[in-house]
């Protein structure tokens, strides 16, 4: 008969299982198997010199045989770094956002850091909740796309050493680094081609007017039409939300009435992708040019013609810049803006057909 310990016999109190979690090995653990010091454990973990190859591999085998890893929160402690960055999004969703933040990803792994992200979804109040919820995190710096337009609440964090880069909109009531591509000139540059085809009677949807990238394509439109001596009605311009039936509507007003436009340019992808969509089963062609790339856009009957952003050169010349900043770059912030390409592909050489 086994004996009792308190409401246990030891036969149970033996057979109780090994809790699962919470016991994660420790450096002692690993000292111990090898038959070493902590210090001599610490300077192969951490790649320091000063270990004999056989005492290395000794403790090596020791980690591998208790899945030890490195507690990076005491280092944390230690030097005030978390070696992370974050990534804030407009919408984790959006096809643009993808090659943007695996551009990011890949500087930051290439400079040992984690990549944390989350999307704004477009609303300035989560925007900020989002941003100091990985400041207080302690991330060494943060790469945002903006929703909102003030971003005053960065300040003490800046100033904290926080280093920040916005990307795609530039930051609101404060200086910051920032990169960009060229709305302006590349809409411009779209509209002027739909020009050169012989249209006159333009249509233009972009996003809501409050976003930086919609009000410079639209500035683009119209110094495009300006620029060849084109009236442009009131009637021919929609911005607003993106949601496919408000873009439906706005299309078929332009497209309908005595002087329909003949052509349209779409402010963004998500615009571009329900303005094909309404094109497809309209009574007549019409031109399209939209600003940013779609997947599959070279396989359409005819192909989309478009404005096209390099979304992953974006992400790598801002994180590029955010690292800089961390190893101690000074000088006042910086705006870079890069070029957009006008790719040909069929949709936007349809001649105008009245």
């Amino acid at each position: 008969m086994p004996t009792t310990t308190g409401q246990r016999t030891v036969a149970e109190t033996a057979r109780q299982p090994e809790p699962r979690y919470g016991n994660r090995p420790t450096m002692k653990d690993v000292a111990a198997r090898a038959g070493v010091g902590l210090k001599t454990v610490s300077r192969v973990v951490n790649g320091e010199p000063g270990v004999t190859p056989d005492t290395e591999r000794r403790v090596q085998e020791a980690i591998d045989a208790l899945g030890f890893r490195r507690n990076d929160s005491a280092r944390v402690l230690r030097k005030g770094r978390t070696a992370s960055i974050g990534l804030v999004l407009e919408d984790l969703a959006d096809p643009f956002y993808g090659p943007l933040s695996r551009a990011v990803e890949e500087v930051a792994r290439a400079h040992g850091a984690l990549l944390i992200n989350g999307s704004s979804a477009e609303d300035p109040e989560r925007e900020q909740e989002l941003v100091l919820a990985l400041c207080a995190r302690r991330v060494d710096g943060l790469i945002v796309i903006p929703a909102g337009d003030d971003h005053r609440y960065l300040e003490p964090e800046i100033k904290a050493g926080i280093a920040t880069v916005f990307v795609d909109r530039p930051a609101g009531r404060i200086d910051a680094d920032v990169v960009l591509s060229d709305s302006f000139g590349g809409a411009c540059e779209g509209v002027a081609h739909l020009i050169a085809q012989g249209h006159r009677r333009i249509g233009f949807i972009g996003d809501q007017p409050r976003i930086h990238t919609a009000s410079e394509r639209l500035r683009g439109y119209r110094a495009a039409m300006d620029e060849a001596g084109l009236p442009v009605d009131g009637s021919w311009v929609s911005l607003g939300s993106t949601e496919p039936s408000r873009v439906r509507s706005a299309a078929a007003a332009m497209l309908s009435g005595p002087q329909p436009v003949t052509a349209l340019f779409a402010g963004n992808n998500r615009v571009t992708v329900t303005a094909v969509r309404v094109l497809a089963g309209w009574d007549r062609p019409v031109a399209l040019v939209g600003f940013d790339d779609i997947e599959l856009a070279e396989l359409l009957q005819p192909g989309l013609t478009v404005v096209a952003q390099d979304a992953a050169r974006l992400g790598r010349t801002a994180a590029e810049r955010l690292f800089r900043r961390l190893e101690g770059a000074g000088g006042a912030p910086e705006r870079i803006e890069l070029p957009t390409r006008l790719i040909v592909r069929g949709s936007g050489e349809i001649p105008p057909s009245a």
